[in-house]
């Protein structure tokens, strides 16, 4: 490491105080950088100025137009000027110096006047030269020699790096659009080369590192020094593309400086003008930017994918519009080389979106199939939070190779690094937590040991796959006809726009049917009515009879199955469930084990449409990384005794109220998975959550007892849907009562929806004595509707059937804390997803013995609830006492000295 770099780098810092007041600190950079970069080239052509001037004006007097060659050779540099002005004369004529100066830019070669095109620096010249500042500014850099005689190029690569540092961290508020704490970078870089010992050793080594969202170019600069450090010898050629002009323009010029070639830094969108459309690298890093949408370059995009498939860069998938993240991985997969020239090693930083977002049918979860298949996906490592400067949430880095080392064939490395930091001292934006040299080493330990422990799992790659099958259960209707339901057909579609005559007369017949009969046979609902509509010369159409059926039906689980022409039950649409089969476990013996038991008369949907389109076997494969459930560990609360020991301080009424419940079970988790009888024969539950269970209580789906049940809010700006209404209509707001766990009933809720809304919400009117459960934001909290209500999407409800008593199914979601913290996903948008919530498991007892142990927790924990409000009421009291024992003291109602005394006496 270069040591004396930092003293130059504090000078150019310094000269940034003249622009205080004119320039705000985020803007700095506009003016520091690109005149760094402008005084190092100052320096560099100055010396063979007179020999370039020379030869450009024989170039001239030639007629020569492509002069480029030449002048190089002439200058012995990269750049070359051919006006006669430098720093040092631009002073002299403090008057003409922005003319000068711009006069002087443009005198350089086409490269090089590229860079402050994209800096933008003619804007900067005016804008310094209407403050005063421009002379000053000249002034101060003229003053420090940057020549490579002075400053070698490792050196002024360090000093641009620490520019470039200190500028983003002033304006961390778009940070993390350009730049990536360098620790994270330095870990990405280990990462890559971990597995690869000859760059670092041997001799003569070349290789390629490429960044496809480049920003300033830190990490291709991290990358080199990291070679470089281990192997002078080696030469690591970095490559990147940006889309940003000022940061293109920065990574540009800090590759000049660097003696890099700039050309090897291409402009534009790396998705719809690839920069190196016939290169592969050896390595590639990015930290693309988090939940940026690619509409714009949508068009193009599915244009590629469905035109050229795998042959484009896109074959495996887009991901949805509003995150472009897959796409830059999928990109960079495109540019790996092939394993028998050495294969490509990946490190990209994505957020935790990538890992489970999209069901079995989406792009995500394509592109996720075609990573793990393929046997790419080397490791995940979550990082802490609040690392980045301008978001606090957890990220991950991906790894991956086309090339993997045999021990690591088919399997995938997790590891779990998130209270691996330090806090800072302060604070820049979001950044709170860094990563220490020590975390770096650990990290890149564990990853080289490819052990399995806490921090890190190994995992066969057919672990995050599932085969998603979709399972029927009969559709089954009762019918009555009333006055009421026959009006409900004027509402069908099919019935409305019959002639007006034959719609009457239609009603008056099914006026003539008895109104107190239950039909709880469709079929034979439909033949009276068949019969009914015969009788009074009415020949109608099947949509007709359709439609009756949907005005004078209902569902009713004892009703008969209702069965299509050949005899085969209908399916109904509301109970249809989608199931996630592990993958190497076979669909029919799934449902055969999990399902039928439960669900009597279901059967899977066997469609071709429900068969995967890759392998053609039954059920739609799809594939998550749910990283934190592979670190997830249950923790078995204390028992009373050790509850007794940690209040053992608390006054005496308290102990003597703690002693009597001693003697019997009163916490919520272990009625409802244990019983209340010690004598019982145990067996395991296969639930984790729930551990053993009574030998004679089942162990289900929660939804194969309880009808699960959610909402969507329809759109809030239609006062139609919200004012002079009544029906009650649950959200988040509502729940606040529910968080400590004594509330039970909902009676009332702060929203109302009209019939209206509720028509056009997606939810249902829910009968009373559902069970609600809060699914995102505030999660896991739990309680019972009072009367009939509506939720929005932000809650799981159930409707407990014959099998389950509501408070029981309260009492279980209440023991799930550690089961809901294992399923939450998200950082800033906490949240149990659907399809975990319809795999939930819940222990079943008979429905006597729930209400007994309904009974138990209820006597038990209203003790608890008077012990709590006991046990505020003395830490009250303490607090007076503390209080006053201090107003005591300090006005001399107590003589502390003779205390004091006493207390030297006794211990004397």
């Amino acid at each position: 490491m270069v040591e004396n770099f930092s003293e130059k780098a504090d000078f150019i810092w310094s000269i940034a105080d003249l622009l205080r007041g004119d320039y705000k600190q985020s803007e700095y950079q506009k003016v520091i950088l690109p005149l760094t970069v402008l005084r190092r080239l100052d320096c560099v052509t100055q010396r063979n100025k007179e020999d370039v001037l020379e030869r450009y004006e024989q170039l001239q007097e030639q007629g020569i137009e492509n002069v480029a060659p030449a002048l190089k050779k002439a200058s012995g540099e990269k750049v070359y000027n051919t006006s006669e002005y430098t720093f040092e004369s631009l002073c002299n004529d403090p008057d003409q110096i922005a003319s000068n100066l711009q006069y002087y830019i443009n005198a350089y070669d086409e490269e090089t006047r590229e860079i402050f095109d994209k800096f933008d620096f003619d804007h900067q010249i005016q804008r310094l030269d209407e403050a005063d500042l421009l002379y000053q500014v000249i002034e101060e850099f003229k003053e420090i020699d940057l020549h490579p005689d002075e400053v070698p190029n490792e050196e002024m690569g360090y000093i641009y790096e620490e520019l470039i540092r200190k500028f983003n961290e002033l304006s961390n508020e778009t940070a993390g659009e350009h730049f990536t704490p360098r620790e994270v970078i330095e870990l990405m870089v280990n990462l890559i080369f971990d597995e690869d010992d000859e760059v670092l050793t041997e001799e003569g080594a070349v290789r390629t590192v490429y960044d496809p969202a480049c920003g300033t170019g830190g990490m291709l600069s991290v990358a080199e020094d990291h070679v470089r450090s281990f192997n002078e010898e080696a030469k690591l050629h970095v490559f990147g593309q940006e889309l940003n002009p000022e940061s293109y323009a920065v990574c540009n010029s800090d590759m000049l400086i660097k003696g890099q070639e700039p050309e090897n830094i291409a402009y534009g969108n790396s998705f719809t003008n690839d920069g190196f459309p016939d290169r592969q690298f050896d390595y590639m890093l990015s930290n693309p930017p988090f939940g940026v949408s690619w509409k714009k370059v949508k068009d193009q995009i599915e244009k590629e994918h469905e035109e050229q498939g795998f042959a484009g860069r896109f074959g495996a998938g887009t991901p949805r519009v509003n995150d472009g993240a897959f796409l830059f991985l999928q990109h960079m997969i495109s540019k790996m080389k092939p394993p028998e020239e050495g294969g490509s090693r990946i490190a990209i930083v994505f957020n935790g979106s990538p890992l489970f977002n999209g069901g079995p049918n989406s792009g995500e979860s394509a592109i996720r199939r075609w990573i793990i298949e393929n046997d790419w996906l080397e490791g995940i490592v979550g990082l802490p939070e609040n690392l980045f400067y301008n978001t606090g949430i957890r990220t991950y880095i991906w790894v991956l190779s086309n090339n993997k080392p045999e021990h690591r064939e088919g399997k995938v490395q997790l590891i779990d690094a998130g209270d691996l930091y330090e806090e800072m001292d302060e604070s820049l934006g979001d950044k709170r937590h860094r990563l220490t040299e020590e975390h770096i080493k650990e990290i890149t330990r564990i990853f080289g040991d490819l052990e399995a422990n806490g921090r890190s799992k190994v995992v066969d790659g057919e672990e995050f796959g599932y085969r998603r099958i979709v399972i029927d259960q009969p559709l089954r209707l009762r019918f009555e006809v009333s006055e009421e339901r026959i009006g409900d057909l004027d509402d069908e579609r099919a019935f409305s726009n019959r002639d007006e005559d034959v719609q009457k007369r239609i009603k008056d017949s099914l006026s003539e049917m008895e109104k107190d009969r239950v039909w709880m046979d469709r079929e034979s609902f439909l033949n009276d009515v068949e019969l009914q509509l015969n009788m009074a010369g009415l020949d109608v159409r099947d949509s007709v009879y359709n439609a009756i059926e949907r005005a004078m039906g209902e569902r009713d689980p004892d009703a008969e199955i209702c069965r299509d022409g050949n005899g085969d039950p209908e399916y109904d649409s509301d109970l249809r469930e989608k199931e996630r089969v592990p993958l190497g476990v076979d669909p029919r013996d799934y449902f055969e084990e999990e399902v039928a038991p439960y669900l009597e008369n279901a059967w899977i949907n066997e469609s071709s449409k429900y068969h995967d389109d890759k392998d053609g076997e039954l059920g739609v494969v799809g594939y998550e990384i749910n990283f934190d459930r592979f670190f997830f560990e249950y923790n078995e609360s204390g028992g009373l005794q050790e509850v007794d020991a940690q209040l053992d301080l608390v006054g005496s009424d308290v102990i003597k109220g703690i002693e009597d419940l001693l003697s019997g079970e009163n916490r919520v988790h272990q009625p409802v998975t244990k019983g209340l009888e010690d004598d019982v024969e145990m067996k395991e539950s296969g639930v984790g959550w729930i551990g053993e269970v009574p030998e004679h209580w089942d162990v289900v789906r929660t939804r194969f007892v309880a009808r699960l049940e959610s909402g969507h809010t329809p759109d809030r700006s239609n006062d139609e849907y919200w004012e002079d209404t009544d029906i009650p209509w649950v959200t988040t707001s509502d729940i606040k009562p529910f968080r400590k766990g004594k509330k039970i009933y909902l009676h009332d809720t702060e929203n109302k929806i009209s019939q209206l809304g509720l028509e056009n919400s997606g939810a249902r009117l829910l009968p009373e004595g559902t069970v609600f459960l809060s699914r995102t934001a505030s999660v896991g909290f739990s309680g019972i509707m009072g009367q009939e209500m509506a939720t929005s999407q932000d809650f799981a409800n159930w409707v407990c059937g014959d099998d389950i008593v509501p408070e029981y199914l309260l009492y279980v979601f209440r023991s799930m804390d550690s089961e809901f913290e294992r399923l939450t996903q998200g950082s800033t948008h906490q949240t149990i997803y659907m399809p975990d919530i319809r795999s939930f498991k819940t222990p079943l007892p008979p429905v006597e013995e729930q209400r007994e142990i309904v009974e138990h927790i209820q006597a038990e924990t209203e003790k608890l609830w008077e012990l709590i409000e006991k046990t505020e009421e003395t830490l009250d009291l303490l607090e007076e006492k503390r209080k006053a024992l201090i107003n005591a003291a300090v006005t001399g109602q107590i003589n502390v000295t003779e205390d004091q005394d006493d207390e030297l006496e006794t211990t004397t």
